[in-house]
């Protein structure tokens, strides 16, 4: 299972517009045949601040995310609500299994 945590800090006059965005991006990257999860996390104590939990089943699945329609209009959307660059942090999954 290939996981990547992006990790996003927002305008804070932008959080909402981002809210909308990413639930715009979450419900067709769910649909995608190779995800397996797509979570989107706000921080509590900072609602700028949020981690996009995106689990696929491969490498090449991942990479494929990023060919899509909705991932394009979310990069482009939301280039200019960030307060500094996203920032992904691929990482191996283990548990649970992808099988």
């Amino acid at each position: 299972m290939h996981v990547t945590l992006v990790h996003v800090v927002v305008k804070p006059e932008a959080v909402e517009a981002f809210i909308a965005a990413t639930r715009a991006n979450h419900e067709a990257s769910v649909q995608e045949p190779g995800n397996l999860r797509f979570d989107v996390l706000q921080q509590p104590d900072d609602p700028t601040r949020f981690v996009l939990y995106e689990a696929y089943v491969s490498a090449e699945a991942a990479a494929a995310h990023k060919q899509t329609a909705h991932y394009a209009r979310w990069r482009d959307t939301v280039a200019e609500m960030m307060a500094e660059p996203r920032r992904g942090v691929p990482m191996h999954g283990l548990l649970p299994s992808a099988s």
